[in-house]
């Protein structure tokens, strides 16, 4: 099985990974992985929008909320992070997705911004 961390250094894995995203443009884990590898070459901008446009395609997939809300957070667009909480939090709950749901809960706690949290 082909697992990304043993490939190369973080150019050799991104190249690897848009590779196969122009085989398979709508893979979810794909544009998952490519978004990680953005943000450790020090590109959050790109990894933000490429998490936005995962979730324009897959609002289902919820690890990337979480990712998201700490990409825009670490840009101090703290608003933007707790409405990504929120949208997540609230397909979290629709799954019954209790991990996700902690930790979209906590994220949203830590801001202050967790009013309409039920603990």
């Amino acid at each position: 099985m082909l697992t990304f961390a043993k490939i190369g250094t973080v150019s050799d894995r991104l190249k690897l990974i848009e590779e196969m995203l122009q085989t398979n443009p709508n893979d979810s884990f794909l544009k998952y992985a490519a978004a990680l590898e953005y943000e450790k070459e020090g590109d959050a901008q790109k990894a933000i929008a490429t998490i936005r446009d995962l979730l324009k395609h897959d609002a289902n997939y919820l690890g990337a909320y979480y990712k998201l809300g700490k990409l825009l957070e670490a840009q101090d667009q703290t608003d933007q992070a707790i409405e990504v909480y929120r949208s997540g939090l609230t397909i979290a709950k629709s799954k019954s997705d209790m991990k996700t749901e902690g930790e979209l809960s906590e994220a949203l706690m830590l801001l202050g911004a967790d009013d309409d949290v039920s603990w």
